[in-house]
């Protein structure tokens, strides 16, 4: 099984490429001092998928892979379904769930994980789905994502697209309901996978700002692991193990540059209040930049998105590998004591996981 983790570092270094579809800049563009908007040139969401254009994609997987089943959990506000991807063969196995878009304009994360599930499908991925049982929301907030909601988006960036928001369609932020539970999507979430399914490890996968550094340089994103003084230390152990494979997978690339995320320790979020309620590991994961935004600072040009694409794959594929093969146990977490926590550069508000 140790081999299954080579292969999936190959894989997350190359397959995301296709699925970007455009040719990727030079490496000091994923993690350099560009391209920041900045209310220069134009920011645009027309080459991402479109939420149908995710469901077709996502019911071909399901037809072709025959370890894959394609569930519906619940609906948005606006009556759109919302998929979860299943990989279970062995229910004593470890799973991991991992979850994109609870913010509908933080959307590299999800091409990612579609070409994760893409990667899952192939004859090279076998040996994995052998050692972990793995799930996938891909886009929880797909009404925000499609900008199809009930408030005015007319000072958002994207200009000409769709724009994409943070909120649900409601105007509330799905990552500040995890513990009143109102909202259709995080009721979904809740009821139909966190309470369905023996879950073991969380990646909640975000979007942040574009000028968040770490020692000076800009970084390619930033991690946390559960925060809150009421989380058992076993489980933020195991999300700080969680952390140290995708630090020494992404970090170690030369093109990755990750920082500690200044978080707090609200349980409103997930990545609190999952570890607390369900007593799972835990751990958020900034990618740089968002896809539109009210805030200049925010958003991030096209030519980044192949690395960012590619970061979330290696995000996944190296920490289901850990798992299946059981490496993760050994993972040094000392690294944390010594990461430093990321900081702003001038011109940019305080990241909001």
């Amino acid at each position: 099984m140790r081999k299954t983790l080579a292969t999936f570092r190959t894989l997350a270094l190359t397959g995301a490429l296709a699925l970007a579809a455009v040719t990727v800049p030079a490496p000091a563009l994923a993690v350099g001092e560009g391209p920041n908007y900045d209310g220069n040139g134009q920011i645009t969401t027309s080459k991402l998928a479109t939420y149908d254009q995710m469901v077709a994609f996502l019911k071909d997987q399901d037809a072709r892979q025959p370890a894959m089943e394609l569930e519906v959990i619940g609906q948005t506000v606006k009556g759109r379904d919302i998929h979860l991807v299943k990989y279970i063969s062995d229910p004593a196995k470890p799973t991991i769930l991992y979850l994109t878009q609870q913010h509908g304009n933080e959307q590299l994360t999800t091409e990612g994980a579609l070409e994760f599930v893409k990667h899952l499908g192939t004859g090279k991925s076998g040996d994995i789905l052998d050692g972990v049982n793995i799930l996938v929301v891909p886009m929880l907030n797909a009404d925000g994502a499609m900008g199809d909601v009930n408030f005015s988006l007319e000072d958002y960036i994207a200009k000409g697209d769709r724009n994409m928001t943070r909120y649900n369609a409601n105007e509330v932020d799905l990552n500040r309901d995890h513990v009143a539970k109102v909202q259709p999507e995080t009721q979904a979430l809740h009821n139909n996978v966190m309470r369905k399914y023996q879950v073991d490890y969380m990646i909640d996968l975000h979007h942040q700002g574009t000028r968040s550094e770490r020692d000076g340089k800009l970084v390619s994103g930033s991690i946390l692991y559960p925060t809150t003084p009421n989380a058992d230390p076993a489980v933020v152990e195991k999300s700080k193990q969680l952390g140290a494979v995708v630090f020494d997978n992404v970090d170690s690339t030369g093109w990755g540059h990750l920082g500690k995320y200044v978080g707090g320790s609200a349980e409103t979020i997930s990545r609190n209040g999952i570890a607390v309620e369900y007593g799972i590991a835990t751990l958020l994961f900034e990618m740089r930049g968002m896809s539109d935004h009210y805030l200049d600072g925010y958003a991030l040009g096209l030519r980044s998105n192949g690395y960012l694409i590619k970061q979330t794959v290696t995000t996944l594929t190296a920490t289901a590998a850990a798992i299946a093969d059981g490496s993760i146990a050994d993972a040094d977490t000392s690294f944390w004591d010594s990461l430093a926590t990321q900081t702003s550069r001038p011109g940019e508000e305080a990241d909001d996981e």
